[in-house]
């Protein structure tokens, strides 16, 4: 096989990665026609799409081909779970220079497909064009099996508010890679692959979630989409947050505050939810804040928290 993809050529990239990906039981038609044929049995599709540009969402010096296909795959599962619905396919866009490795290009379709496969998902196409940098744009579906979608409108006063994954872990990732270190190596690989608590999507939507969202911009950042379409406050007790000792720990050696990477830090794809207070949730969900009536809005501790916007890929440079 050529090395490079373009001495593979479009073509025949095209065709070395679709021989990595297997199709699962909602693929009516997989790749190779102009278009997948997805099974939708309640008439709806669940759909979200995702952007990952080089130097801009991931660097090809802190993270391996596959890591970067994980990633770009997870973002988008994760978006689907957190309407409630189950993952059936990825369609995936794909721009890369001529001189890449076909390795590399290999490694990512293996890492887009093994991520997929965790939730019995299935890469049903793309494409592929020449591009100065890497890009991957992943749009994923969605099936809501006769149930409700979970939006962020329908949290209502006197819900809790619980999350269910890790939250901070990303962000301490980044902030050490920043500094050109290696290690830990438990948050360097949070930074580069998402752990998704998959599966909890649906979960929530059985036990009557109100409102859910994926934290993928930061906890306060994400909630606050929450409160606005609910028209709610939404209080998160700092105390309830959970901060893991190896959050503390490279906190502490860096000079840094890990109560602001739980709260602020994204790329974790957690999942954030709002249900009625009586409802007894599972072990791995954790109650963290209550909503209430007021101008909408988020705080800790019923203050506000510094910048929790979220973050925003026009702001600075």
């Amino acid at each position: 096989m050529p090395d490079s993809v373009g001495e593979l050529g479009e073509f025949g990239l095209i065709g070395a990665v679709t021989a990595r990906l297997p199709q699962g039981p909602d693929v009516l038609l997989g790749p190779g026609d102009d278009s997948a044929v997805v099974a939708a049995p309640d008439g709806r599709v669940v759909v979200t799409t995702d952007l990952l540009v080089e130097n801009r969402h991931f660097r090809r010096d802190w993270s391996d081909a596959v890591d970067i296909g994980h990633k770009a795959a997870a973002q988008n599962l994760s978006d689907i779970e957190a309407m409630g619905a189950r993952p059936t396919s990825l369609v995936v866009g794909l721009g890369v220079p001529a001189d890449l490795p076909v390795s590399w290009a290999l490694g990512l379709a293996s890492g887009l497909g093994d991520e997929a496969a965790l939730v019995g998902a299935s890469v049903v196409g793309g494409d592929v064009v020449r591009s100065p940098l890497v890009v991957v744009s992943v749009t994923a579906l969605g099936s809501l099996d006769g149930g409700p979608a979970v939006t962020r409108s329908g949290a209502r006063p006197g819900d809790v508010v619980a999350v269910c994954g890790r939250l901070g872990w990303a962000e301490a990732g980044y902030q050490v890679l920043s500094r050109g270190f290696r290690t830990p190596r438990a948050v360097v690989e949070a930074h580069r692959r998402p752990a998704v608590p998959y599966g909890a999507g649906v979960e929530a939507a059985s036990l009557g979630a109100t409102a859910m969202c994926d934290v993928s911009d930061g906890l306060l950042g994400d909630l606050g989409h929450v409160a606005v379409a609910s028209g709610v406050v939404i209080d998160v007790s700092a105390s309830a947050v959970t901060v893991a000792p190896q959050l503390k720990e490279v906190a502490s050696a860096l000079g840094a505050d890990p109560l602001s990477w739980v709260l602020t830090g994204g790329d974790d794809n957690a999942l954030v939810a709002c249900f009625p207070a009586e409802v007894s949730l599972p072990e791995r969900w954790t109650v963290i804040g209550v909503v209430s009536s007021g101008e909408p809005g988020v705080t800790v501790d019923g203050a506000s928290y510094g910048s929790a916007g979220g973050h925003d890929h026009f702001a600075g440079s």
